[in-house]
């Protein structure tokens, strides 16, 4: 990864960032921003966000999954069992007429157990494993995931309400303006050609706002919805671009170390070792299969003296079973598993060529937003020293009204463009931080507490 010391888009145009090769991120990114609403909002939506709970709940379904498969496959099965039965045979059997009538009581405790010779059961626990690690990857992106559409739509809340301002102000200004210019064309002062351009201007500003204000309004929709909240909810904090400091120092990371910490890829990886751990039980199940059984208890046709010496039975059995013919289902069922792993492997190729690709186009736009911010704060503020000029030469007679209504929409266009420049930082910046993986691995509650070890992409059992 490149590293950046000049991202600053100069004074006026917003503060300093500065890259930062191998600088950790922080678990709680986004308090960067310094912004305790932003905080509190998404301390709140992490809290109770359907979306996190529902990947919470699948991490709980695959970790019960892990748990009963060790105890199916690694343990011995013990089953208790006790019985009554009311039974009438026939005497024929022993030459004679008639039958019996009894009653035949039984307990018993029986044992089973497969030994994991070829090691069948482990691939297929290994499996299990697996995806309960992707599940949880998937709790970790449900996170990263969340706070950074959080983020970016605060952001987006921040720069539409800014422009909301903007354009109110300009049709304040062009309204008082075209009660000025009414009376003067009453008076016969300028012509009716300026009053029309005039109602035109302040028509066309006019026309703009309701585009916003609904952009604003369907933003906070969305904004709720992300914090568990209804469209409706009128609790949501409001943000404002002025209420969010840009961080100053921005973390790059190692190649190395980016793939171990983007949820993505460690979920692809694990879904690559869950398909490498397949392809090991569809070899097992080609082999010889063993099985260990056995019983004892007690039968008796009286339920007072059950359990006395006479009336005790057992059992001892070992089995081996090896398939023979099947039709080339298993061997087909081993070629299936294999393609599965190529398709898994192949995936997470990708998913780490996207990773790197999500970086390198956060870093390239923060670039770009610098210079794009450093001019647009030098064309507001020429914008500004025009419009200036021209009202003082309107004034004094010198200008036509239309020259002022011209210097007067480009110092509005160049304050739009400032916000639109500002909120493009702020949300590039946001970018960054989820492109490198959000810091989840230094998260007090996250399992493992560490970026595990690189130790790459397991291979299959050929």
């Amino acid at each position: 990864m490149p590293t950046r010391t000049d991202s600053a888009p100069g004074a006026g145009g917003g503060a300093a960032q500065r890259f930062v090769s191998g600088q950790d991120v922080p678990a709680e990114w986004w308090t960067l921003f310094r912004s305790q609403a932003l905080d509190r909002l998404i301390r709140s939506a992490l809290a109770q966000s359907p979306t996190v709970a529902s990947a919470q709940a699948a991490l709980r379904e695959a970790q019960e999954a892990y748990a009963a498969g060790f105890g199916n496959s690694f343990l011995p099965s013990v089953s208790g069992q006790v019985g009554v039965v009311r039974e009438r045979v026939s005497d024929a059997a022993f030459g004679l007429s008639g039958g019996s009538l009894f009653t035949l009581y039984n307990a018993s405790v029986g044992v089973s157990y497969a030994p994991d010779v070829f090691g069948g059961a482990r691939r297929g626990q290994e499996g299990l494993g697996a995806a309960r690690d992707f599940q949880r990857y998937e709790v970790e992106a449900a996170y990263l995931s969340l706070s950074a559409n959080l983020v970016t739509t605060a952001i987006q809340d921040a720069s539409l309400r800014a422009q909301v301002q903007v354009t109110r102000e300009l049709v304040s200004a062009d309204s008082q303006a075209l009660v000025i210019t009414e009376k003067q064309g009453a008076l016969g002062a300028v012509a009716q050609s300026t009053v029309l351009a005039q109602q035109t201007a302040l028509a066309q500003t006019e026309a703009t706002l309701p585009v916003l204000e609904n952009a604003l309004a369907q933003t906070r929709h969305v904004l709720a919805v992300y914090a568990g909240r209804l469209p409706s909810d009128d609790a949501l904090p409001e943000f404002a671009l002025d209420s969010l400091q840009l961080p100053a120092e921005l973390p790059v990371s190692l190649p190395s170390s980016l793939v171990r910490q983007r949820p993505d890829v460690c979920a692809s990886e694990a879904i690559l070792h869950e398909a490498s751990a397949q392809v090991g039980v569809a070899t097992a199940n080609l082999l010889p299969q063993f099985s260990l059984t056995g019983s004892g208890g007690w039968e008796g046709v009286s339920l007072s003296n059950l359990l006395s010496a006479p009336n005790e039975v057992w059992s001892l059995g070992a089995g081996a079973l090896q398939p023979i013919f099947h039709g080339g289902a298993l061997r087909a069922k081993r070629r299936e598993a294999i393609a599965a792993f190529d398709a898994a492997r192949a995936q997470y190729q990708q998913t780490v060529l996207n990773a790197f690709l999500n970086v390198a186009n956060a870093l390239r736009a923060l670039d770009a937003d610098a210079q794009t911010l450093r001019a647009q704060a030098a064309a507001e503020s020429l914008a500004h020293q025009a419009y200036d000029l021209v009202a003082e030469q309107y004034r004094l007679g010198a200008v036509s009204y239309l020259s002022l209504l011209d210097a007067q929409r480009s110092h509005h266009a160049t304050r739009i463009a400032l916000v639109q420049a500002r909120a493009a930082r702020y949300a590039d910046t946001a970018a960054l931080f989820a492109a490198l993986g959000g810091g989840w691995w230094n998260r007090r509650d996250a399992e493992g507490g560490s970026v595990p070890p690189d130790t790459g992409p397991p291979a299959p059992s050929r």
